[in-house]
């Protein structure tokens, strides 16, 4: 397997992760959002009974949060690499199965009233969703590509450092037109390297 054919591959393991958790967030934030439950009080004639609606937030306040803040670590992962972007999804997947959690709750909860189990069963399957993709991340997001990696300058060695003198390093750029240094970025290449 070539370095481009492995590059390809974990763009695409980054583009599903990240696409799981987000569909996966936002399917249980939007369930949570929905009513679970229906309570009717009767009152005494000619009144009409009162009908109190609740939704997931209302029986579970932790719910939209934590589904909220999967859906931002989705996109986070974006932002990460190496170490740091394992960690986030070992955590974006804690917190998804929190939020599955709660979906199985609402579930299998006695809530007084008509009970609607479609909205727990959709934040159970975006909790499951988020959890997915944010254990794989956990998993393998280590070595998957970073954003605008490419245009990063690679880190000085001590000899470089050492002959650049007490000055500094002399400017790369001195004596080029800025157009250069633009279409040098275009390439993919780094205007500011020797």
């Amino acid at each position: 397997m070539t370095v481009g054919e492995r590059s390809a591959g974990g763009r695409r393991e980054l583009t599903y992760a990240v696409l799981l958790c987000l569909a996966g967030a936002g399917l249980a934030l939007w369930a949570a959002t929905r009513n679970w439950s229906v309570e009717l009080t009767l009152r005494p004639a000619p009144l009409p009974p009162v009908r109190e609606a609740r939704s997931g937030a209302g029986l579970l306040p932790w719910l939209p949060a934590l589904a909220l803040v999967t859906l931002a670590g989705g996109g986070a992962v974006l932002a990460t690499r190496g170490g740091l972007r394992r960690a986030l999804g070992v955590l974006l997947g804690v917190l998804a199965l929190a939020v599955a959690a709660g979906g199985g709750y609402g579930l299998v909860a006695d809530v007084d009233g008509s009970v609607s189990r479609q909205w727990p069963a959709l934040c159970l399957l975006g909790g499951l969703l988020a959890a997915a993709g944010g254990f794989w991340t956990g998993l393998r997001g280590g070595g998957w590509p970073a954003m605008g990696a490419r245009y990063e300058r690679p880190a000085r060695t001590a000899p470089e450092a050492a002959s650049a003198g007490p000055e500094g390093p002399p400017a790369p750029l001195a004596g080029r037109r800025t157009t250069e240094a633009w279409n040098a970025l275009d390439r993919g290449e780094d205007p500011t390297a020797d």
